[in-house]
């Protein structure tokens, strides 16, 4: 089921070894367990544009025939779904409803938290009960279910334990999970008091240059274009502004708004 996730993320996933290890372990761990202990919870972190959206699509892809378009598959944006904290509690008693509902349906439902940096306090806290250890809530087991959240936050330490690596010499392949997990799932979760219930807190690492070109020659052939390095090269400087100043190591906006940017300069 699971055989092309790892090749998926490695075609498509730039610039991310950490994220991309611990995915395919995580998720085909989970997939190959009858019987796992409590839902599988992934938080993805990292800076826009740095493959957190992207590389939930190809986990759904490689999980379900149909992948984003499954009716098992449910998609959650928190400014767009749970915009108004005076109807909190409305959102709560129908996002529990709602899940309750598609894991009676489907064991193996997977749900997908985007921005969850902006999700309310209130909504977390009720959905946490349907990720941590227990045989049954309410009479439905939702052990085999998969929840993914999304997230900028820890984006900027991400970015700046990346740039200290560099800077003492270290190539970026280097970089270990270890690295950043512990700073990481201490600095972003534990003010909602959620951290016990997330399986892995996934850093994304900020793209550099070699990354984005990687992204423009992939968005050259959606476009129908020829896949030209040296033209690659030349919009990488063009359309994405780096940091530092004095080195442009790092991309701003990672590989978001490209395909825009690029239609502009084409």
């Amino acid at each position: 089921m699971l055989e092309g996730l790892e090749a998926d993320l490695g075609r498509n996933l730039f610039g991310q070894h950490i994220a991309s290890d611990v995915i395919v372990n995580a998720v085909t761990g989970f997939m190959n367990n009858d019987n796992p202990k409590k839902p599988l919870v992934l938080s993805f972190h990292g800076t826009a544009g740095t493959g957190k959206t992207l590389a939930s699509q190809l986990i759904v892809k490689n999980i379900y025939k149909k992948g984003m378009d499954s009716r098992f598959v449910h998609f959650f944006n928190s400014v767009i779904n749970f915009p108004h904290a005076s109807q909190v509690e409305t959102y709560k008693s129908q996002l529990q409803l709602w899940i309750r509902g598609n894991v009676t349906n489907c064991a193996h439902s997977m749900f997908i938290f985007d921005e969850m940096d902006k999700m309310h306090p209130g909504i977390i806290d009720s959905i946490k009960p349907f990720m941590d250890y227990q045989y049954k809530l309410d009479g439905v087991s939702y052990q085999k279910a998969i929840f993914i959240f999304l997230s900028n936050a820890g984006g900027e330490m991400i970015t700046q334990t990346t740039l200290v690596s560099w800077k003492a010499g270290k190539k970026r392949e280097e970089l270990k999970l270890e690295d950043v997990e512990t700073a990481l799932s201490s600095s972003v979760f534990n003010y909602h008091g959620e951290s016990y219930v997330v399986d892995f807190f996934i850093p994304f690492l900020p793209l550099e240059r070699q990354h984005i070109v990687q992204c423009i020659m992939v968005e050259m052939v959606a476009m129908g274009l020829q896949s030209e390095h040296n033209k690659a090269c030349e919009m990488a400087d063009k359309i994405v502004i780096y940091i530092p100043d004095d080195e442009r190591r790092i991309s701003v906006s990672g590989c978001k708004r490209i395909a825009s940017r690029l239609k502009n300069f084409m």
